[in-house]
């Protein structure tokens, strides 16, 4: 699992070693990859990665491979935001964006499947968002990225499938989750679109894996941007405006550095 040192991801892990599954984790961040670690009931294998790298993904699948040998289940969940107005993100920080939460599914998937399919089983999760469904304000970079994951997931499904290839697929589209990483965000109508705790996000997550759902939206309101799509745009965009989905980053500030 990607992006295991904090958050979702160190969350995941903690179920996940709790029910005696055996855990390979990455994550850029050695310093939380080793508290992960060291709050787990069981010893997983850890490896300091950078995901923006290809290099680096490339190098680590390799020693997994050859040490641990196939994963069964791919988790990609490692991500980052900016939360920025598009003229105020740096050149890096887009690239950056597009680099962990795009191409490091790529690169991963590419690295791991072979071995799934030699096997003849895998699960490959990836973690996208409800920014990957209905874009908004400051998160240009964010939501297009996540609108790839969305999009990766669905092809990767579709072509797995069409070359008979036993391996699953889940993909995971939530609002936002308050670990930390979206700190200063806010709803309008928390009946509807409720901030997610973290420990309900992790249930639902391993929940959806352990079923092998194709699926999982959270909360269920998300479904309602499919037919509100429908809609000519300016109406799409006042129901959104109305929904206080396109004001939620203003006060922004996302997770502050250890």
């Amino acid at each position: 699992m990607t992006g295991a040192a904090s958050g979702i991801g160190r969350l995941v892990a903690q179920v996940i070693a709790s029910e005696g599954g055996r855990l390979i984790l990455w994550d850029i961040d050695a310093e939380g990859l080793r508290e992960t670690a060291d709050e787990l009931a069981t010893d997983p294998a850890t490896y300091v990665v950078d995901l923006s790298s290809r290099t680096d993904i490339a190098d680590a699948a390799a020693r997994v491979l050859e040490t641990e040998g196939a994963v069964d289940i791919l988790i990609n969940n490692a991500g980052i935001v900016s939360g920025k107005p598009i003229l105020d993100i740096e050149d890096e920080a887009i690239e950056r964006t597009f680099a962990v939460n795009t191409l490091a599914l790529f690169w991963t998937t590419r690295a791991f499947l072979p071995a799934m399919i030699r096997q003849g089983s895998g699960h490959i999760v990836t973690i996208a968002s409800a920014a990957g469904i209905a874009g908004t304000a400051r998160m240009t970079d964010y939501c297009a990225s996540k609108f790839a994951a969305v999009g990766f997931d669905d092809s990767l499904r579709m072509e797995l499938k069409r070359l008979k290839h036993p391996i699953r697929t889940t993909v995971v589209c939530a609002f936002y989750i308050s670990t930390g990483m979206f700190e200063g965000v806010r709803t309008r109508f928390s009946f509807l679109l409720p901030i997610l705790t973290p420990e309900y996000a992790t249930r639902r997550i391993v929940n959806a894996i352990r079923k092998r759902r194709q699926r999982l939206i959270m909360p269920r309101f998300v479904y309602a941007v499919y037919p509100v799509r429908l809609l000519p745009v300016s109406w799409y965009d006042a129901v959104m405006n109305f929904l206080g989905v396109t004001k939620g980053m203003d006060d922004f500030v996302g997770r502050t550095t250890k």
